[in-house]
């Protein structure tokens, strides 16, 4: 007689019990098109996924070039719209040359996976998100993990190593919002003639002259040595992503990164959305800066209210929770207040503490900010953490 040891799949079981025992059972909560709830909780930084144009743009995309795109972009997937998305893209964020894919995460997935060939280096941080680390772990390079945030350990990593080597780094981390310092990580590459990959799925839009990202407001953009990966779901409101660089390396990607040869080409409907949005955030630069200000607002009026917030950089939030049971209380009811706030626990987290992760969007007015917190500060649980941060 099958066992939960013998039977197929019965291993869940243990899997399914561990999670409960530690309070990190996730699940599913569809929202309706008309929520009630004040969002903080969604990456949409610049407010442009139901902005009009947007939408129009996504359907006009859809009318002209059909549901989906057919097939992989080196077969069917590759229209007009896609390379002129390439183009406009490439040109906003100042680089030489760009790639779309059909997520974040495969922009990630190939820009780390075909720059770091067997006998290369991978240097990644500490913090770096989970994309960049399956990067990692699929590459055929050697990854050494440094401390989060350190130039020097980055310097130390590859001194050790002769051959190819590449450093690889969110340029704002998606978890307490703070920015890598990408000057150093450059010159540090740059001392021993490695490459940098950057993912700046939390700095487009938000940060740089007019939301054109942080490794252009780092002086980074157009560096033949420099290559970006961007997310087209957050400042943009749409879905994909792209790989920003020199036109050598997107040429080696088209040849060789397995995420963009055997996958489907990104959607007409989404390639669309995120064109109409790059447009819009040329036309109306001063959304990056707004994101910025709401941020900062909101940090200085949850440390006014005595909750440990962490600075931010770019437009993400995060209070700190004293365990995973009580920040999953603590989002339940905030939603019951009438805001919806994300919930961030172990294995999300890289230093293992538990927050609510706030974003700030161009589109949220002081009003809403000051409700906001009220909300959060009256329902904040028992053990909390008030110092400063």
């Amino acid at each position: 007689m099958a066992t939960a040891h013998t039977r197929a799949f019965g291993w869940l079981d243990e899997q399914r019990d561990a999670r409960e025992s530690a309070g990190l059972v996730r699940t599913l909560r569809p929202r309706p098109a008309d929520s009630p709830l004040l969002d903080l909780a969604s990456n949409d930084y610049l407010g442009l996924a139901r902005h009009p144009e947007v939408v129009e743009a996504a359907a006009g995309a859809a009318r002209t070039w059909g549901g989906g795109a057919t097939g992989s972009r080196l077969v069917t997937g590759t229209t007009q719209l896609h390379t002129r998305l390439e183009r406009e893209l490439a040109e906003f964020c100042g680089a030489e040359s760009a790639l779309v894919l059909s997520s974040g995460y495969a922009a990630n997935l190939a820009a780390v996976t075909a720059l770091a060939p067997h006998g290369s280096l991978i240097v990644s941080d500490a913090g770096n998100h989970a994309s960049l680390i399956d990067g990692c772990r699929l590459a055929r390079g050697t990854t050494q993990v440094v401390p989060h945030a350190d130039p020097e350990a980055v310097r130390k990593a590859l001194g050790t190593h002769e051959g190819p080597a590449v450093v690889v780094s969110d340029t704002v981390f998606s978890v307490d919002g703070d920015q890598a310092p990408l000057g150093e990580l450059a010159s540090a590459a740059r001392e021993f003639g490695a490459g940098l990959i950057v993912d700046d799925a939390h700095g487009l839009g938000v940060l740089g002259a007019g939301g054109r990202g942080a490794p252009h407001a780092a002086g980074l953009a157009g560096a033949a040595d420099t290559v970006v990966t961007v997310t087209l779901s957050k400042s943009f409101g749409s879905q994909g992503g792209a790989v920003l660089g020199p036109a050598a390396v997107i040429d080696h990607l088209v040849n060789a990164a397995r995420t963009f040869i055997f996958d489907t080409g990104l959607a007409p409907a989404a390639a669309g959305a995120a064109l109409g949005a790059l447009r819009l955030l040329r036309a109306e630069p001063e959304r990056a800066a707004r994101a910025r200000e709401v941020a900062a607002t909101l940090h200085r009026l949850l440390t006014e209210a005595g909750l440990s917030a962490v600075r931010p950089d770019a437009a993400v939030v995060s209070v700190r929770a004293p365990s995973p049971d009580a920040v999953v209380g603590w989002a339940a009811r905030c939603r019951a207040n009438g805001l919806s706030v994300g919930c961030f626990r172990p294995p999300s987290v890289p230093d293992g503490i538990s927050r609510l992760r706030l974003t700030a969007r161009a589109d949220l007015t002081d009003e809403q900010l000051v409700e906001a917190v009220r909300a959060i500060s009256r329902t904040a649980p028992d053990g909390a953490v008030t110092a400063g941060s």
